[in-house]
């Protein structure tokens, strides 16, 4: 079964400096309907105008996945990390038993459109950690390129939780498909350009909870960045 989350549908708040969708319900955004899929809590789209950012706040008991999409993010955490997360970058920060962190438009002219990404952990109490990784769009064109696992394969970064993520760019025409074994659910973002889904259509922001379905067929009728999160 598939079942379709449409860009529009989602929550959105415009605070100038920020223009935010939530796919599932977050901070003044609340829907019963949409608390998450699985363990899969948030994906916020965000839009930060140059120069303007999130001032240092604190998390706990969350795997937080940041990619950037256009632009340039600086964070800085308690943990003494520093960087600018850039498109075909990964973050992971595991905030465990509590962090706190920043992010800022690096850029003084031009803004930054990310997603942020919480994931429940697998257990409570874990000690923080971050972790930040490149996978060139050479690694993700036509093919689904593993980003985030529980075990780190294949380069990927660590999550604590029976997640798997994989990130792709797909040309028109172009096709990728992934296999769901017995048990497993899954989540597809789409975050530029459209696709179809087992022969559905979706674009971008649209998002799609597959269940009791064994094999997703991905076609490209534009050029598109997807992300797909195949969940226990």
């Amino acid at each position: 079964m598939i079942t379709i989350r449409r860009a529009h549908e989602r929550g959105h708040a415009e605070h100038g400096w920020l223009n935010t969708y939530h796919t599932f319900s977050f901070a003044d955004y609340y829907d019963p309907d949409h608390m998450g899929f699985r363990q899969l809590r948030v994906i916020n789209e965000d839009r930060v105008q140059p120069g303007k950012g999130f001032g240092t706040h604190a998390h706990q008991d969350m795997e937080i996945i940041t990619v950037v999409l256009d632009g340039a993010l600086q964070h800085k955490d308690s943990l003494g990390n520093g960087s600018v997360i850039r498109p075909g970058d990964v973050q992971r920060m595991s905030a465990g038993t509590g962090v706190t962190h920043s992010e800022h438009n690096s850029s003084n002219t031009n803004p930054v459109h990310f997603l942020q990404i919480w994931i429940l952990p697998a257990r409570r109490g874990l000690v923080p950690s971050y972790e930040q990784r490149t996978f060139p769009a050479t690694e993700r064109v036509q093919t689904l390129r593993l980003v985030a696992s529980p075990d780190g394969r294949n380069g990927s970064v660590t999550v604590h939780q029976d997640v798997d993520l994989y990130a792709a760019l797909l040309s028109p025409a172009s096709r990728v498909i992934h296999a769901l074994r017995p048990g497993r659910n899954a989540w597809l973002q789409i975050a530029a350009g459209a696709v179809t889904l087992n022969k559905t259509s979706l674009e971008a922001g649209d998002g799609a909870a597959i269940t009791d379905e064994t094999a997703l067929d991905i076609r490209g009728t534009v050029a598109a960045e997807l992300f797909l999160f195949d969940l226990a």
